[in-house]
């Protein structure tokens, strides 16, 4: 394919993958059973942060999170006391256990009371296109209260080398609003033009197929290539090929 077919292949993909069936099977589902927008962001973030795995596992895991906050994850982390979070136990994803759960809803409530919430933290500290210099902000700030250092491998820093996955597929989530009722698009601070595509083994190798990417390590390097090439695609909307290549690697097989 040339670039002007490659661009209208993807362009087709995006409108096949981007539309609410994709929510059936997706972990966006979660912050989906919520209207107020810190639930949604709350219960997107929370559940970003595990979305690594089996599909279904991650879904019903998150759907486990949400249970344990009472299905108001606002008021549990605005208005939680120290004895309600004793009462969390149990909680196991992956490497992802009870202490870090507990953790990051003591983090969350941290951030909504001195920080004015998750929303405004990247919108102060992304750049005009970028919001990987803002998800290392946001760690630091996640972790300056005291926490057992092992924790902080879940949330991933792109400029120390990650791709940050997870959390770009978060902030995709809240900033891209698709028009399809998929994406959320609640923080309008935020344009969909800094975000970066969630990069991960089926997107990756997928690019790698269709020439986007040639880096082999699904690292930061690897996903600002990425983005370069998705941008001059759609400058101002470039993750929304994340459907397409996530769409192609996991239901497609390509």
């Amino acid at each position: 394919m040339n670039k002007t077919e490659l661009n209208q292949f993807l362009d087709e993909k995006v409108t096949q993958y981007n539309n609410p069936t994709f929510i059936e099977s997706d972990p966006i589902q979660i912050p989906h059973s919520f209207s107020l927008k810190e639930d949604i962001e709350i219960s997107g973030f929370l559940t970003a942060t595990i979305a690594w795995g089996n599909r279904k596992s991650i879904i019903t895991n998150a759907k486990k999170m949400m249970e344990l906050l009472g299905n108001s994850p606002y008021d549990f982390v605005l208005n939680h006391k120290p004895h309600h979070i004793d009462t969390i136990e149990h909680f196991v994803h992956r490497t992802f256990n009870t202490d870090d759960f507990k953790y990051f809803i003591t983090a969350l409530q941290h951030i909504y009371n001195n920080h004015q919430g998750l929303e405004t933290i990247f919108s102060k500290n992304a750049t005009s296109n970028s919001t990987q210099p803002a998800i290392h902000e946001f760690k630091n700030i996640f972790f300056e209260i005291p926490h057992l250092q092992r924790i902080q491998k879940h949330i991933s820093d792109p400029l120390k080398g990650s791709a940050a996955k997870r959390i770009n597929m978060f902030l995709r989530w809240m900033i891209r609003n698709d028009k399809t009722g998929v994406d959320f698009g609640i923080w309008n601070s935020l344009s969909p033009a800094q975000l970066s595509c969630p990069l991960d083994v089926h997107s990756g190798n997928v690019a790698r197929k269709l020439g986007l990417l040639t880096r082999k390590q699904n690292d930061a390097k690897a996903l600002a290539e990425l983005d370069t090439s998705l941008r001059k695609m759609d400058k101002n909307d470039p993750v929304k090929y994340d459907f397409a290549l996530f769409g192609l690697g996991v239901f497609e097989k390509f």
